[in-house]
């Protein structure tokens, strides 16, 4: 690939890391020269170490703080359709052998070796994410190999988000393949039915990465009463009621949400059994205590209050106060999900945080249990990123 452009690391950066499978290197690796700084956001460029030696094939952004990206070990490789199908195809093999219906995640981003590239499939409609400038210029060839490969009809581009506007990416939303649905996607997971609006809904319409944590919270939910706090369509609260719960509350902000949770419940046969509530989740924790009410099982699964490290000492304050606030609605003997999506709070500090949060309610109790996201949504072990939820579950003391 000697057309390509080059970027060399400094002399003083550490090329092992990447040799071992880091996929990111920073701005401050590399050699910034005027040549480097003028290469279009998402091309393409062979990576080279101090002694110029080639590395790895990379796709470059100048404007984001992760100036490349791997693409492949290999410094020859070339970034085609066909590329594009052998990855796919190996991504897709591994959930076809985990999961017997067509709803999960099938491609997780660097994890499976799509820097920036998120794909979640919904039977034969697929949502993408790119986030990184290669993913967003190639988002038309990635909508023809997922066709090719998975036999998806339609492909819709959510260009939402955070990440989009770290890479310089505007906000977009486009079908770039089939129709669009018109209704929400069922999504039947551990007995339960969800609603997932492909265009209009967070993220991708459905959170899969909670399904493990979802079916542990229906070993605790049978014959209970069970709070969902930020619970987006119904995630924690519809499986509870497929698991037996006598009643479920569900608590979101966004009427929408609890409009698409209503429908899964409808599609259930539980709706007499389900209570929504459309509040901030802090002034309706608070309400529900003034108002005396007490469950057998309470779950929070609010958003990414530390999404990076400069944010992090505030969001480990919100997720101590959301255990405060949440502590004294469980009953005696009853159980408390705590849920983070957070990568920049790892296991340790959301853990402290929680038991933190749940010693200022006024309450004591042990940890029983901790989740993660699903093997749909693998991690890559030199990226701690790719492993960013975390689920606690302790039962509470008297």
């Amino acid at each position: 690939m000697s057309d390509l452009p080059v970027i060399r690391l400094r002399p003083k950066s550490k090329p092992q890391a990447i040799r071992h499978g880091f996929p990111w290197i920073f701005a401050d690796e590399v050699v910034l020269d005027r040549r480097t700084r003028a290469l279009p956001a998402g091309g393409f460029a062979v990576l080279e170490d101090a002694e110029r030696r080639p590395m790895a094939l990379v796709t470059v952004n100048p404007v984001s703080k992760i100036i490349a990206r791997v693409m492949d070990a290999d410094p020859a490789a070339r970034i085609d359709g066909e590329w594009l199908r052998v990855r796919l195809a190996r991504a897709l093999a591994m959930r076809e052998r985990l999961y017997d219906a067509p709803f999960y995640r099938l491609v997780h981003a660097e994890a499976d070796g799509f820097p920036g590239l998120v794909v979640d499939r919904f039977g034969d409609s697929a949502v993408i994410q790119p986030n990184a400038a290669w993913a967003d210029g190639m988002a038309g060839e990635i909508a023809e190999a997922l066709a090719d490969v998975a036999g998806v009809e339609t492909v819709i581009l959510n260009g939402q988000g955070r990440a989009r506007g770290l890479e310089g990416l505007d906000e977009r939303t486009e079908i770039l393949r089939g129709a669009a649905p018109d209704a929400p996607v069922q999504v039947v997971m551990n007995g339960a039915v969800y609603m997932a609006d492909l265009l209009g809904g967070q993220k991708t319409g459905l959170f899969y990465d909670q399904r493990p944590n979802h079916a542990f919270a229906q070993r605790l939910a049978q014959g209970a009463e069970v709070l969902d706090v930020f619970s987006h369509v119904g995630g924690f609260g519809l499986a509870a009621l497929a698991a037996g719960a006598s009643r479920a509350t569900c608590v979101d902000g966004s009427a929408a949400a609890l409009e698409l949770a209503e429908a899964g419940a409808r599609a259930m046969g539980v709706s007499d059994r389900l209570e929504t509530r459309q509040s901030d989740a802090f002034k309706a924790m608070e309400a529900l205590a003034e108002e005396g009410r007490r469950f057998d099982l309470v779950i929070c699964d609010p958003p990414a209050f530390a999404p990076s490290k400069q944010a992090l000492e505030a969001g480990l304050r919100a997720y101590e106060r959301v255990a405060k606030l949440a502590a004294p609605l469980v009953a005696p003997g009853g159980y408390l999900g705590l849920c983070s999506c957070s990568h920049a709070a790892d296991l340790t500090q959301f853990r402290n945080a929680s038991a933190r949060g749940i010693g200022r309610g006024g309450r004591r109790g042990v940890l029983i249990h901790s989740g993660q996201a699903g093997p749909d949504h693998p991690t890559l072990p030199q990226l701690a990123e790719t492993g960013y939820l975390k689920a606690l579950f302790f039962r509470l003391d008297g």
